[in-house]
């Protein structure tokens, strides 16, 4: 299911994908904050559609101002121990890693999943793009279904 909200108007393209943080010092006051702060905070989404003819409304976050989009909650591609990494099955994130310049950290610490937290794997993807890990796991690319709107 879509919802429309506003978003920066580098967001506004079909296909980007962005974490909802929430509300922003700068959204006091606004008149559109209705219309901004409609999403699941912390969730990951993806525009679907950009609304035709709607305006770019000035914005005191985004400094290009805000347009109306469609947007849907996106899947999360995320690294899961190897031994529960099945299309179907509920799998939660190992846990964080400090190895940030590692290939897979961005996978081992996903924007949008929460680590204690189990989530419904779409699809397995396969082999994560690290040739070892560090701290020793044996991991599985995989997809996590987006999670169910609040």
């Amino acid at each position: 299911m879509t919802t429309v909200t506003l978003v920066g108007t580098r967001l506004a393209e079909p296909g980007t994908e962005f974490v909802f943080h929430g509300e922003a010092s700068g959204c006091e006051g606004c008149p559109y904050r209705d219309q901004c702060l409609n999403l699941t905070e912390d969730r990951k989404y993806r525009v679907v559609d950009v609304r035709e003819g709607g305006q770019t409304l000035d914005c005191a976050v985004h400094d290009g101002g805000v347009r109306a989009v469609e947007v849907e909650p996106a899947p999360i591609r995320a690294n899961v121990a190897g031994k529960s990494a099945f299309a179907g099955s509920n799998a939660a994130l190992e846990g964080p890693c400090p190895h940030t310049n590692c290939p897979s950290h961005e996978f081992c610490v996903p924007d949008g999943a929460d680590f204690g937290e189990e989530y419904r794997i779409s699809e397995v993807v396969g082999d994560p793009p690290h040739d070892h890990c560090a701290l020793g796991r044996d991991l599985t690319l995989v997809e996590f279904e987006p999670p169910e709107e609040e």
